[in-house]
């Protein structure tokens, strides 16, 4: 009888080492949109420009549960003109256990924005599609890219302000 004990500790032991990785909640966190020149911006003929910014964030909410956002801003123009300016954060809340160190922050950094853009992708174009003007459907962002390049900045700016 102590051994079958001893065994079922082991077994639970074992399960409790395994990773965890979970999306438990998906959600707009913050939703903008402006249209400043309207209705006058209506009459101009010429095709807008459109710029589109992306960030990333995240923050530790418990022991193993983690929010990570993702924050696009777009801002369409007719010559200097704001057509219209969106900016919307879709966040998410991740249950994450037993992940080594080293895999948590491309975790964090990569997987979690990955999950939650397409999300955010169908939050911009709806807001968008209620202004009455064409949709705009964002492209997609290779989030490991952006992890990396991010990481390179921060790592040269680590450099700059050692040598100073």
């Amino acid at each position: 009888m102590a051994e079958n004990q001893e065994n079922q500790n082991a077994g639970s032991t074992e399960q409790n080492a395994s990773p965890v990785f979970s999306l438990q909640r998906t959600y707009v966190k913050d939703l903008s949109l402006e249209m400043p020149n309207a209705p006058e911006i209506f009459l101009e003929q010429e095709a807008p420009t459109v710029s589109v910014e992306i960030n990333v964030s995240a923050q530790r909410l418990a022991q193993t549960v983690f929010e990570s956002a993702v924050t696009a801003t777009v801002t369409t123009r007719i010559e200097d003109k704001v057509l219209y300016l969106v900016e919307a954060t879709q966040a998410g809340i991740f249950e994450i256990d037993n992940i080594p160190a080293e895999q948590m922050d491309p975790l964090i950094g990569i997987v979690c924005p990955t999950m939650l853009y397409p999300y955010l992708r169908a939050t911009i174009a709806d807001a968008i599609n209620r202004t009455s003007l064409p949709a705009l459907h964002l492209s997609e962002v290779n989030f490991q890219a952006l992890y990396e390049q991010r990481a390179a900045e921060q790592a040269g700016t680590a450099a700059t302000e050692q040598v100073q």
